[in-house]
């Protein structure tokens, strides 16, 4: 896959999928965007700026969800312009994904909402590139089908497939590396969500938990398998971002992970070739 100039693939550089959870200003996303820009710059990855308006799929419903569609919109307007990234951001319906397509770069459909057909079809019929997270409760091969129903609506070319754990009992998921296999051998890009795959769902009572410490060896054995790109969340304060803090990488430490993420794609990336 070509994206901005960029060939997306697992012989090729890792794309860096990464920012905030959610958004929380516009002073906030630009520094963090203009952070993780140069961060990715320094191993020569191509990057895409993520960050949400809306987190619809809350715990409870006194947790932050983020500005708004229209707020949020404008936010990621003015992080392009200061920072030059490309941008993506979450859409939960056919409607929103027509507003933010006239935005974003990316589009990027929950793993809770991966069976809507209609959702599926919008994203992939606004033109931008899709990434599918991939639902908790689904097989990797099924995910297959999903690329299916994205491809037909216009979407071919332009369709990430994204790992981001499966529900082994209650609030825990684990991450079987064969997933990453399967969905590779159905032609799309395969992205891995090292910050997700460690979400402890709901085990915070009214919000979810996260081993922040299996972000790093997850990303290196998903780089292993050959994945074309990491996708992870960065807070500078983890422990107190108002969304999924528990499963968020330390913004000052992503430095550290990319040099190690890299080193394993360095050793890997021929076999694949």
């Amino acid at each position: 896959m070509n994206f901005n100039g960029a060939t997306i693939g697992p012989a090729h550089p890792l794309l860096l999928i990464a920012g905030p959870c959610v958004i929380e200003s516009t002073d906030f996303a630009v520094d963090t965007a203009g952070r993780l820009r140069d961060a990715a710059d320094k191993f020569n990855l191509p990057f895409i700026y993520k960050s949400s308006y809306d987190k619809a799929n809350r715990t409870s419903a006194k947790s932050f969800r983020g500005p708004g569609i229209r707020e949020g919109l404008t936010v990621l307007d003015e992080v392009r312009r200061q920072c030059g990234v490309a941008l993506l951001t979450d859409v939960h319906s056919p409607a929103e994904a027509a507003e933010a397509a006239a935005v974003v770069d990316v589009l990027q459909t929950p793993a809770f909402l991966c069976r809507q057909t209609d959702l599926i079809t919008a994203a992939a019929a606004s033109g931008r590139y899709v990434n599918i997270k991939k639902g908790q409760f689904l097989s990797p091969a099924e995910m297959n089908q999903v690329a299916q129903k994205a491809a037909a609506a216009g979407g071919a070319g332009k369709i990430m497939l994204c790992e981001r754990g499966a529900c082994f009992g209650y609030h825990n998921l684990v991450v079987d590396m064969r997933a990453l296999v399967t969905m590779r051998a159905g032609g799309c890009p395969v992205i891995f969500d090292a910050s997700h795959a460690v979400q402890l769902p709901g085990a915070g009572g009214d919000r979810s938990g996260g081993e922040r410490e299996f972000i790093a060896p997850l990303a290196r054995a998903a780089v292993a398998c050959g994945v074309s790109g990491l996708f992870v969340e960065a807070h500078p304060d983890p422990a107190n971002a108002p969304s999924d803090g528990a499963s968020a990488w330390p913004l000052s430490e992503v430095e550290k992970l990319l040099a190690e993420v890299c080193a394993v794609h360095a050793a890997v990336r021929g076999l694949f070739a």
